[in-house]
Formats: C-alpha cells, sequence, structure tokens
C-alpha cells in the first residue's frame, strides 16, 4: 500500500466511523505531512481524493472539513424539516426570526389566493442541522382556515411541523426552482449573496380553501428532490 493510500484509508475511516462527524474540519495539510512523515504533494493527492468522492470539502483560507450529507426529499410529499434532519443522523434545531399578524396585500404576489383583507400570519425561521444553517422557511398561514394559529408564537415548534398535526390537507402543489441567493436568504443561511440554491415553494388547500404557502430555501449543493414514479399502463 502506498503513503498516499494509507492516509486517504485512515481519513476515510475516521469519518465513516463517525470518529470526524459532519462539519469536523480534518489536521491541516502540512499537520497531515508531519504526522506521516511525507511530502504536502502526498498529502494533497489523498485529499483531492476524498473531495472526488464527496467526503470532504475544501473552504478557502479555513482548511478541509468533513461534509455535510446530502439530503433527498420526495418531491411528491409533503415532509417534515425536523425528521429530513434527524433521517441523517444530524442534531436539529429551529429558530424563529420573526412573525406578525397582519392582512393579505399587493406585495404576497399571488403565493397565497385569499379575498382581499383577509387575515393572515407572515413568519420566517431557519432550520440547522449539525449546528449549520440548513433551510431557511417564508410562510404565510390563512387565519381563516386555521384560526388557532393565531395564538401560536411558534417559537418552540416549527409552523410546518404544528400544521402537518393540526390541519388535514386535501390538495398540494409544489413548484421547484434554482435561484441565486437573495440577501435575506444568504444571511439566514451563512452563504454568500448569489450562491446557488433550491427553492421549493408549495401551497396547501384543505377542502378547497386555502391552508398555507410556503418557501423553502436550501443551499443548492446540500439537496436534491427524487421522485419515483411506475409508466403507465399500455391501453
Amino acid at each position: 500500500m502506498s503513503l498516499h493510500q494509507k492516509i486517504l484509508g485512515e481519513v476515510e475511516a475516521h469519518i465513516l466511523s463517525g470518529d470526524w462527524p459532519p462539519g469536523y474540519r480534518i489536521p491541516f495539510e502540512h499537520e497531515l505531512t508531519e504526522q506521516y512523515g511525507c511530502s504536502r504533494m502526498t498529502v494533497n493527492k489523498a485529499l483531492s481524493e476524498l473531495v472526488k468522492r464527496g467526503l470532504i470539502e475544501r473552504r478557502r483560507k479555513s482548511g478541509s472539513y468533513v461534509t455535510f450529507p446530502q439530503v433527498q426529499s420526495a418531491v411528491m410529499e409533503i415532509h417534515d424539516v425536523k425528521l429530513e434532519v434527524e433521517s441523517l443522523g444530524l442534531d436539529y434545531a429551529y429558530y424563529r426570526d420573526a412573525r406578525s399578524v397582519r392582512r393579505i396585500n399587493a406585495g404576497d404576489g399571488g403565493r397565497i389566493d385569499l379575498p382581499t383583507a383577509s387575515r393572515l400570519i407572515d413568519i420566517t425561521c431557519r432550520h440547522f442541522a449539525g449546528g449549520r444553517p440548513f433551510c431557511f422557511e417564508e410562510r404565510l398561514i390563512s387565519l381563516s382556515a386555521v384560526p388557532e394559529a393565531e395564538g401560536e408564537a411558534f417559537d418552540a415548534v416549527a409552523p410546518g411541523s404544528w400544521l402537518l398535526g393540526k390541519v388535514p390537507w386535501s390538495t398540494a402543489e409544489h413548484r421547484i426552482r434554482a435561484v441565486a441567493a437573495t440577501r435575506p436568504a444568504a444571511q439566514a443561511l451563512d452563504i454568500a449573496v448569489g450562491s446557488p440554491c433550491l427553492v421549493i415553494e408549495r401551497r396547501t388547500w384543505s377542502g378547497g380553501a386555502p391552508v398555507t404557502s410556503v418557501r423553502l430555501t436550501y443551499p443548492g449543493d446540500r439537496h436534491e428532490l427524487v421522485a419515483e414514479f411506475q409508466p403507465s399502463a399500455i391501453v
């Protein structure tokens, strides 16, 4: 076994065993060079292979870090972000940024189909995975459909989790887009303005009445969508 293969194997073992969890900074190249008594080129070759395998990422002027697993979401399901994070084996955290009760206005731009002067809750919040920003949520909730939401602060529970347990939905619509991070999204996700993001916009109805509209923004390198389907019957 060559020295570069030994370094590759031992670093990979630390990652796959969980000794070095997602977000862990692995030793700097010069530290590995001293540890293994080899050239920096040998260490760089091993680390480059780990980058190709998706196990580490290099951050300019900061070092190399164990990557976070890429989450997969089913396109045709309404999923709970908390369960999404926990399925990756990472600690989940939630933080509510803002909540207000207001009338619908022209700036809502068709996000939720409610009559003029309808009252709604406007809420923004963040979801974290392993201490790292995971998803930025912007949501509107119709108070005519869910009047009890007015008494919920959403300090301890995310609105999506709360709604799934409270309101049966009959119809949902998903829109999926690749976008450049806006300033609010970039600040919430701790990424640069203009970074590639995946946005899922979802509207739900119950018995024909609009319930909620949500925009979920994910860093583009940490999320993918999956759809399973079968061929239609041949007539």
